[in-house]
């Protein structure tokens, strides 16, 4: 390895140690950001849902840790890694990380401060760390018995959400684009708790405990809603997809496409996203979406 890749690989560690000791959990990334460890189970014949209860290391934010030698570990399996990311929704913080894109054209710095006008409330002064491409991630805190949803776009477009089971590239990081700051002045600052008007905005709507379907849908498409409502990211699209495939077979596609688009946002999607797969899937099952 470089004595440069070793230089950035010893100051994230530094980096990521520090920011352990606010309590916030760190995980070791790449230069492309992505977490550095591969999975344990990559090779495995059959896909699995596991969070770390193999005692292996490679599960992404569920790697996450705030002790000091857990987090050395970490690193020592992937002297590689240049950066770290910082797993949202965690106690003690809940961290919430509103992603300030610039790369999408739009201009997410306006869309945001219009969203505050629009609903009433004022961003607090907190952590901002400044990306290499330009943008601004704000570090906000959550309460603790409110999981915040990742999402992108969804709230407007350019801004992104990492809420639970997402992570934030942290500052003195390293990437294949550049390293990400704090902004001056905000490094010391702990993050400040989410005004209660943009915590509702990102928050999903309560679920029903019986999603709301057209009467002619019956007890099948209601499951094919639920089918939607149990994705995770990563099967968001496909599941949706294969649903209103499913639906429009039966001949309930119409009637389901309303409760389908609650089940896709209650996930994540964005509305635009969750529209498209659904004409998709109209239009390959021969109906007009």
């Amino acid at each position: 390895m470089a004595t440069t890749d070793r230089q950035a690989t010893t100051l994230a560690l530094a980096h990521a140690l520090s920011v352990a000791e606010r309590g916030l959990a760190v995980i070791p990334l790449s230069r492309t950001k992505l977490p550095a460890l591969r999975s344990p189970h990559h090779d495995d014949p059959a896909p699995q849902t596991c969070h770390g209860e193999c005692g292996r290391l490679g599960h992404g934010v569920y790697d996450a840790s705030t002790d000091p030698a857990r987090i050395r570990e970490l690193f020592a399996a992937a002297p590689w890694a240049t950066g770290y990311g910082i797993a949202c929704g965690l106690p003690p913080h809940h961290l919430i990380g509103v992603d300030l894109d610039t790369k999408s054209g739009t201009d997410s710095s306006a869309a945001l401060r219009e969203l505050a006008l629009r609903h009433l409330f004022t961003i607090p002064e907190t952590v901002v760390v400044l990306t290499p491409s330009g943008g601004r991630h704000l570090w906000l805190s959550g309460p603790p018995d409110a999981a915040v949803p990742n999402s992108a776009g969804r709230l407007a477009p350019g801004i992104d959400i990492r809420g639970a089971g997402g992570y934030l590239v942290g500052p003195g990081s390293r990437t294949d684009h550049g390293v990400y700051a704090a902004a001056p002045g905000t490094a010391h600052l702990a993050p400040a708790a989410c005004p209660p008007a943009l915590l509702r905005l990102l928050l999903p709507p309560p679920r029903p405990a019986h999603p709301s379907t057209h009467p002619s849908a019956g007890d099948h498409g209601q499951g094919l809603v639920q089918f939607v409502f149990a994705a995770h990211e990563g099967q968001r699209n496909t599941r949706l997809f294969w649903a209103a495939c499913r639906a429009y077979e039966n001949g309930i596609g119409p009637a389901l496409v309303a409760p389908l688009l609650d089940a896709a946002l209650n996930t994540g999607l964005s509305e635009r996203e969750a529209r498209a797969t659904i004409a998709s899937a109209a239009r390959m099952t021969g109906h007009r979406p």
